[in-house]
This record gives C-alpha cells, sequence and structure tokens, in this order.
C-alpha cells in the first residue's frame, strides 16, 4: 500500500497513543498503540463501543486467554472507527472546509496524492475526482507495539499456565488474530521464544507476490542487531518489512544507549548495505519457507528502513527522507502538545508547555532497570514522593505488567511494588546497619523505581473521565529532550504544516541540530558513567569508556565529513556546526585523559 505521508507517530508510554489511529488514520497517517495494558484496553474499548454505538459485551479476566481476547477485540473496533471515519471523509468531498479539504492540504506538496487531485480539478473532472478518490483514498496504518521484554508469566489458581499466556505471547495472539492488516512492532530487544511463536499465524507469512497480512517492524540500534534478527526471523519464514531505527538517547520513553554509536553513521550504514540485507535475508527466507512447504515469493520483498528520535525540523526532515533515503519518519514528543493526537490531562500538558532542557531528564524509576525520561514535576513522582515521606515506599502493583523479578522467590514480583520494596529495604538495612550513609544511597535507588505501567496510562482515563483504580491520579510522561523546543498546543494540521515546512511551531532560535543534540546528549551519558564508577577504575571499566569514546570520536569525524560536503543542507550553519564538533572532541579528549589518571 502507499500511504499519504512519509512520516508516523510512534507509540508514546501506554496510553498517550492508545486510540490515536482512530484520530489520525482518515488522514492516511500512521500511528502506534501499546498493547501492554489490556485493563486499559478493555476500559477504551468500552468507551468506544459507546460513543459508536457498537455492541458491547465485557471480557471479564475470569475467562479464557482473556488477555488476547481483548486486545484482538479492541483492536477490531478501532479498525472499524478509523474505516468509517474514511468513508465520512470521503463523503465529503465537495464540502467546503470538509475533512476531505483538510486531508489534502496536510498532504506534502510532492506527493502522489496530491498531484492527482491537482490535475482532476485542472482538468475540471470533478466527477472523476470523486471516484477515483474514493476508491484509492489510503487509510493510515494502525500499528501496534509489544516491548519484547515484557513476557512476564501468568497463574491462574497459583499453578503457572503456558508459555502462550505469557503476556507478550498473549498479546502477539491478539494482534494476530485480530482483522488489521498492519504491522507487529517489536521493540525493547530480542526475545527468540516470542519471535519463534510468530509461526503459528498463517497471517505472518507472504503469499507469492509477496504481500503480507501482518507485517513485523523491529525496532533497532544499529545495523548489526538488525541483520542478526532479521536473519534469525527468517529462518523461522517471518520475514522483516521494516527496520526502525531509533536514538539511543535522543528519544522519549525507555533510552537504550548504545556504546557511543551515533544515528548518523548507523543511518549511513543501513544505506549502504540495504541491498545486502534484502538479499541475504531473502535467501534464508526462500529456504525456509521451501522446506516448510509454504508459498515463496517470486521476488524479494521489500524492506524499509525509517528513523525516529529527536527530529523537530522539516529541513531535519527532508534530510533524513532524502540523503539517507529514508522511507517515513517518526515524530513522537511533539504530538504530546496536540490534544487533537494523543492524550495529555491538563496539569501534565501545561508542564509539557513550559519545560526546558533541565525538567527533561533520564532517570531511573522504571522497574525494567533502562534509563527512563522523565519529566520533572509530574504528578507520579509527587504521589510517590508522598508515600516515601509517609514511610509506605512503592505500588500496590494493580496490573503486575512488570512483575520479572525472582530475587525473593520462585513467582515473581515488580521492583518497583511495595512488596518488593518492603523485602529489600529490610535486607539493605541489615547489610548496612552500621553505615548510615550506604544504606541513605542504596535506600533512595530502591524507592526511586516507580509504577509506570499505572502511571502512563493514567491521563488517557482523566482525560476521557474513564473509572480507573486509585493509586492516585498520578500521570508518568515520557517525552524525549525535543520537548524542550516546544512551547504552544497545536493542531494536527499545524503540526503536519511544520513536519513538511509549511508553517514553523517553534519559536525558540537556538535549538541545535539533531545530530550535535544526540552527541551532546551521549558525552554527557559518558560522563555520567565515569562519575558512578567506583575508584580506582578497573580494567573493564577502561575498555568500556575507551570504546565509547573512540566510537563516538568517529561520529564527530563522520559529521565533520557530511557537515562540509553536504553543503546545500548545512552551508548557512556550516561553521557553527563544525566548531561545535571540535567542542565535543575536545571534551571527549579531557574525559579520557581524566580516566587514565585515575587508573
Amino acid at each position: 500500500m502507499t500511504y499519504s505521508h512519509n512520516f508516523h507517530i510512534p507509540v508514546m508510554g501506554i496510553g498517550f497513543t492508545i486510540d490515536t489511529p482512530a484520530k489520525v488514520a482518515q488522514y492516511g497517517i500512521s500511528s502506534v498503540i501499546s498493547l501492554v495494558d489490556d485493563v486499559l484496553i478493555e476500559k477504551m474499548r468500552e468507551f468506544y463501543c459507546k460513543k459508536f454505538n457498537f455492541p458491547f459485551q465485557e471480557i471479564s479476566d475470569k475467562m479464557e486467554d482473556f488477555r488476547a481476547q481483548r486486545i484482538t477485540a479492541y483492536l477490531n473496533v478501532i479498525d472499524r472507527v478509523s474505516k468509517e471515519r474514511l468513508e465520512e471523509l470521503r463523503s465529503s468531498i465537495n464540502k467546503k472546509g470538509g475533512d476531505f479539504e483538510k486531508y489534502i492540504e496536510m498532504l506534502p506538496d510532492l506527493s502522489e496524492l496530491k498531484q492527482k487531485f491537482q490535475h482532476f480539478v485542472q482538468s475540471n473532472n470533478f466527477k472523476g475526482l470523486q471516484k477515483w478518490f474514493s476508491e484509492n483514498l489510503p487509510l493510515g496504518s494502525i500499528d501496534v507495539n509489544i516491548m519484547t521484554k515484557l513476557d512476564r508469566e501468568t497463574y491462574k489458581n497459583n499453578e503457572k499456565l503456558p508459555q502462550q499466556y505469557n503476556d507478550a505471547h498473549a498479546a502477539l495472539r491478539g494482534f494476530a488474530e485480530s482483522d488489521l492488516s498492519s504491522s507487529l512492532i517489536l521493540s525493547a530487544g530480542m526475545n527468540p521464544r516470542l519471535y519463534s511463536y510468530m509461526e503459528n499465524f498463517q497471517d505472518f507469512f507472504p503469499n507469492e507476490k509477496g504481500e503480507i497480512k501482518k507485517k513485523i517492524i523491529l525496532k533497532v540500534s544499529d545495523y548489526r542487531s538488525a541483520l542478526i534478527q532479521g536473519k534469525f526471523l527468517a529462518k523461522k519464514g517471518i520475514w522483516v518489512s521494516e527496520y526502525r531505527v531509533e536514538s539511543g538517547l535522543n528519544c522519549g520513553g525507555h533510552a537504550f544507549a548504545t556504546d557511543g554509536y551515533l544515528m548518523g553513521p548507523i543511518l549511513e550504514e543501513f544505506k549502504t548495505n540495504r541491498k545486502d540485507l534484502i538479499a541475504t535475508t531473502h535467501e534464508i527466507l526462500a529456504a525456509t519457507l521451501a522446506a516448510k512447504g509454504k508459498v515463496v515469493p517470486e521476488q524479494p520483498m521489500e524492506i524499509k528502513i525509517t528513523a525516529q528520535g529527536g527530529v523537530g525540523t522539516a529541513e531535519e526532515h527532508g534530510f533524513l527522507t532524502d540523503y539517507y533515503d529514508i522511507d517515513s519518519v517518526g515524530w513522537g514528543t511533539p504530538f504530546l502538545l496536540s490534544p487533537e493526537v494523543t492524550n495529555v490531562d491538563d496539569h501534565t500538558l501545561e508542564l509539557l508547555l513550559e519545560a526546558k532542557e533541565k525538567d527533561l531528564y533520564l532517570s531511573g524509576v522504571s522497574p525494567l532497570g533502562v534509563p527512563f525520561n522523565n519529566l520533572r514535576g509530574n504528578s507520579k513522582d509527587a504521589e510517590q514522593a508522598k508515600n516515601i515521606a509517609k514511610g509506605r515506599p512503592g505500588s500496590a502493583c494493580p496490573n503486575k505488567f512488570v512483575e520479572l523479578n525472582k530475587e525473593f522467590g520462585d513467582k515473581a514480583i515488580c521492583i518497583a511494588s511495595r512488596q518488593y520494596q518492603f523485602l529489600k529495604l529490610r535486607e539493605l538495612k541489615k547489610l548496612h546497619a552500621n553505615d548510615d550513609e550506604a544504606y541513605q544511597k542504596a535506600f533512595d535507588k530502591v524507592v526511586e523505581k516507580s509504577c509506570i505501567c499505572v502511571g502512563l496510562g493514567t491521563s488517557v482515563l482523566l482525560n476521557n473521565k474513564l473509572d480507573f483504580k486509585k493509586e492516585g491520579p498520578g500521570v508518568s510522561v515520557c517525552p524525549g529532550p525535543n520537548m524542550a523546543y516546544y512551547s504552544k498546543k497545536v493542531s494536527l494540521k499545524e503540526m503536519v504544516g511544520h513536519i513538511y515546512g509549511k508553517t514553523n511551531v517553534i519559536e525558540r532560535t537556538d535549538r541545535p541540530h539533531m545530530f550535535l543534540k544526540e552527541l551532546g546528549l551521549y558525552v554527557d551519558y559518558l560522563k555520567n558513567s565515569i562519575e558512578e564508577m567506583a575508584k580506582p577504575l578497573t580494567e573493564k571499566n577502561q575498555k568500556y569508556v575507551d570504546t565509547f569514546h573512540d566510537n563516538l570520536i568517529d561520529g564527530i569525524e563522520y559529521y565533520k565529513t557530511l557537515f562540509s560536503e553536504k553543503t546545500k543542507q548545512f552551508q548557512s550553519k556550516k561553521s557553527q556546526l563544525l566548531n561545535s564538533l571540535e567542542q565535543y572532541r575536545e571534551e571527549l579528549n579531557s574525559l579520557r585523559v581524566k580516566v587514565l589518571e585515575a587508573l
């Protein structure tokens, strides 16, 4: 399918984009739903069924395979809503100021759809226009996201259920059994058991024409990871239709930092090796499909390369699509300021509008143990601080989606739970009985973990005045560092205009280029990592710092050449860009000297 736009709206948290497709798919815009929280998904299905007068029957948690059933039912509702809204849009073709007009205005000027529209208008063929667009206007893809690490074991009557009832497995099954013809995005690393489970569903396999009803998108941080995972899945007969490259640090949500590998060089490697990636994985796939007795596509199938993380201007967007041949660019964080698109409660929205660089930081609040982008002053953190002050740190853990720690028994619990933090603090109190300072330091690390699987879903409940289990109305939010440069609410039309350079919603003039911003974040990350290392530094520490340092220096050399040679794109800021690169080089070399002195 040819989509209308060359940008997409990535998954944001658990609830912020849970119904975004129902708001934007009719305009040909693709977006992503999180499948973490089936409780929230069931509430939203009821909400949409009431809103559109669809029949609704509750899927109780007492029912067999309720998690997968809830996900399937909700995705079918969102699919139906989106298709009905597209039909309404098509029927508004003759209405001045209607949705069809909005659709056309938002399209990029060089898109095939816009050119087709202009051709019909110029030839006064309005009858042909109406017929063609009623048959060909595409719906944005309703994609879903599964964090592969969130594959919690489940129990019934205190007996562990078979693997296929694990959370990620059930979510995958829920998507596979839905009516959607779209993509499953797998993030947070490789889960071999989950990847192998895909073989059970025919929709993941191609037909003779290379058409796949349920496509796979892998979110990756580098080319090597993409190749390893792509080959693994090809050996199962599963084709990866898209590799979604995300900045390690200049992104929202969880931050999966690389060892100093920067986005520009990573995208260059994908650009250089795309044909090899297709050929290598197709050869493995064809052999596997033949051995399984399944259809082997006549030709190697397409692989899309997309990118996201820190993109903020039309110039950056255009450079990614033109120079790196990127098929679609992810715009996430800025859409948190568009109530028309995402679910952000009033209090959190005001915090986001006022946020500056100092308010956006990498935190340790996630119970996954991965750095998590956080916003200072968010209501979930305030709620957590009150509980700590009362001597009751931790969450009651109502949803249990991150019950992954088996430190205190065979049955896993969440490290943000009250149960875990009570047991851990009791253990630490004994360990540091004669060292108050050491205990306080350990205490702070334990109680920092927050129940984000509730916090990241609360905003949509508040916005839609839905009932929710009251741990408190605390909202967690996870914008990327790019949020610092946006300071006003925007409509969908304004934001799309900004993406394509028709308007500009950024008032600040000091925003650094996305590549430099990421570089700065990595330098700070290395600096903080060094500060946290025990002294004297070990040989392992030194090796880590050396690798990180050398990769960043290589990235600086790459950008130096890029900014110098691509003079058309960077001419106006060339000297400023090169000076910034040199400053980062000096800072990195100074860090390395300090490390050597600390050995």
